[in-house]
Order: structure tokens, then sequence, then C-alpha cells
């Protein structure tokens, strides 16, 4: 798994309605949590995190920093080599 910060709209979505409350949540904290996404060949599809998108969303239209958020990719294990478990060798 990879974290990293995307456009908005390079993650595929189906929005949902979201409180305001929830909006406004995010306006003032920013999105703690990465929306957890896979990796497409046209982008990222969010697997976690609609209701985020969706609040991100509405919330570009007024500040920028909306824009890019972050991601979680479950589907991306490059960093996962042989090389993440340390001492490559086989001792057996």
């Amino acid at each position: 798994m990879i974290n990293t910060i995307v456009d908005l709209d390079e993650i595929s979505y189906e929005p949902v309605e979201v409180e305001t409350a929830f909006v406004d949540s995010i306006r003032i904290r920013g999105i703690a949590i990465p929306v957890r996404v896979n990796e497409t060949d046209n982008g990222y599809s969010c697997q976690d995190g609609k209701k985020r998108l969706s609040a991100a969303a509405i919330l570009s239209r007024e500040d920028s920093r909306f824009i890019r958020i972050p991601i979680m990719i479950l589907n991306d294990f490059k960093k996962a080599g042989s090389g993440f478990w340390g001492n490559t060798q086989n001792h057996h």
C-alpha cells in the first residue's frame, strides 16, 4: 500500500449526499484519513471514502487546497518487494 496525494479529478467515484456538518468538519480539519483507492489504467477507483470525496468536491469550488487529497493505494505493492522484508539473503 502506498500513501500519496493526487488531484481529485483522478479518482472515479459515485458522489453521495453529505451533511453540512460533515462538509464543515472537512473544511476545518481537512481530510485526516486518506481515501482508499485502487489504481486503474485511467487513474484511481474509490474503494472507501465517497463522503470525503464528495465533501472535497464541494469544497474545491471555494478553496483550492481541496483539489489535491490524500489517498491510500490498496493495490500498489511496489515498495513491498524483497527489500521491504529486510535482509534478502536466504539462510535456510
